[in-house]
């Protein structure tokens, strides 16, 4: 699954990993961890474990530098206390140290705000999740037969655009190429569905960019304003922003975002020809600087920017339906009950939310960063991570990886296996 298929997991390489000490990186510029006492005394929960700062520290460290990130953020929350650590520069083999108040692209945790967005739009009557596609958008493959729920849950079949050689292409030739979301929607329609409606499930950007367009017809806005107006505002999300097509920026301050070849060359797998591998941690390969790409090419889908702060914030928000009735949120935590993984490698996936053992959230990548964000609302955990690569050399996605080591820290036995596994 290539980089622009945002949100994929990808398969660790079987190549051995490069020692700390190997890797081309200057020493790490490092943030203090803290793991901070709350105000009153907290009943030990037995599902996690005490807050070690330094083991975790150690943890994020070793992998930040085995998976040869540049720099990269993490920020974890739980009634014990809280530990945040940045590791690394915002350039590679620079000299300025990335912050926890740094603006990141977070690929494809932009579907849980075109969720939510849509999950409101159906609260208030405005549409119901069994309508089918065409009554809103015409000219979609068998859109008479799927459903809004099915593009929320990737049930629907329809072909991943992202998928396409020639977007692949345009965008390593164009990087600064407007995309529109007809344009998208237009190389989609290009290949036959997967699967007839409902018979599969297939983690498809197309399906986002559908929900997108059907929120600004039924809001009568821009998608950046509705985001603004639904999500950010009320939640106080001051970092969080959904960028212009025309300008595809980041605010400052901000890391660059790096990738290892180009988006040609990793559509069908993510890990480098080991050959190339022992270049990259030789130094003799550089990633490339991939930040100048406009993300207008993954629009609803997956072209939001925050910072680990408003990220938390929106787990938190997200899990505890802080912007849905009782009804509506149910519903939508309900749907990730359901056993499809598909190609992100996850243990559930439902209405623009997966499921990571007790994390619900999302996971994002696209070139150049790679994101996680997830709460449990059983135990009142909050974990973010954020690197500005995509992918490690070896294929794995950087923030996912760093997640699913830093969850086996937090949670007691077993259960702190399996939220990303």
């Amino acid at each position: 699954m290539p980089a622009s298929a945002a949100g994929a997991s990808a398969t660790p390489s079987a190549t051995a990993p490069a020692t700390a000490a190997s890797v081309p990186f200057p020493a790490p510029v490092l943030t203090a961890p803290t793991a901070k006492p709350t105000a009153t005394a907290v009943p030990r929960n037995p599902a996690l474990r005490p807050l070690d700062a330094r083991a975790l520290q150690k943890t994020v460290r070793s992998l930040a530098a085995e998976l040869m990130v540049p720099g990269a953020v993490v920020l974890v929350q739980t009634p014990a206390g809280e530990f945040s650590y940045a590791y690394g520069t915002r350039t590679y083999r620079g000299t300025t140290p990335v912050g926890l108040a740094d603006h990141i692209r977070i690929g494809s945790i932009t579907k849980t705000w075109t969720g939510t967005v849509i999950l409101q739009l159906v609260q208030e009557g405005k549409l119901k999740l069994d309508d089918p596609v065409s009554k809103y958008r015409r000219g979609v493959p068998n859109g008479r037969k799927i459903t809004i729920a099915q593009l929320l849950d990737m049930r629907s079949g329809l072909y991943s655009y992202s998928e396409t050689p020639e977007l692949n292409e345009a965008i390593d030739a164009r990087p600064g190429r407007v995309w529109a979301p007809a344009d998208l929607l237009a190389l989609a329609w290009t290949q036959r569905p997967y699967f007839a409606p409902d018979n599969g499930f297939y983690y498809s950007n197309t399906n986002a960019i559908l929900l997108g367009l059907i929120a600004e017809k039924l809001d009568g806005k821009p998608l950046a304003r509705i985001f603004q107006d639904r999500l950010f505002t009320p939640l106080g999300m001051k970092d969080s922003m959904f960028p212009a097509a025309e300008s595809g920026g980041i605010p400052a301050p901000h890391p660059q975002g790096y990738m290892y070849g180009t988006n040609t060359e990793t559509l069908y797998s993510q890990g480098l020809p080991a050959f190339l591998q022992q270049r990259a941690r030789a130094g003799s390969l550089k990633p490339g600087d991939v930040t100048a790409l406009n993300p207008s090419w993954i629009w609803a889908a997956g072209a939001g920017v925050s910072s680990a702060a408003d990220l938390a914030t929106w787990a938190r928000a997200l899990a505890a339906g802080k912007l849905l009735n009782a009804r509506q949120q149910r519903t939508r935590l309900a749907s990730t009950e359901s056993p499809a993984a598909g190609t992100l490698g996850i243990a559930r996936y439902g209405l623009a939310l997966a499921k990571f053992g007790g994390l619900y959230g999302h996971a994002g990548e696209l070139p150049g960063f790679s994101t996680f964000a997830g709460y449990d609302p059983a135990n009142h955990v909050t974990l973010v991570v954020w690197a500005n690569l995509t992918p490690a050399p070896d294929g794995r996605s950087p923030a996912t990886t760093i997640a699913r080591a830093v969850a086996r820290q937090v949670y007691a036995g077993p259960a702190g296996m399996e939220p990303l596994r």
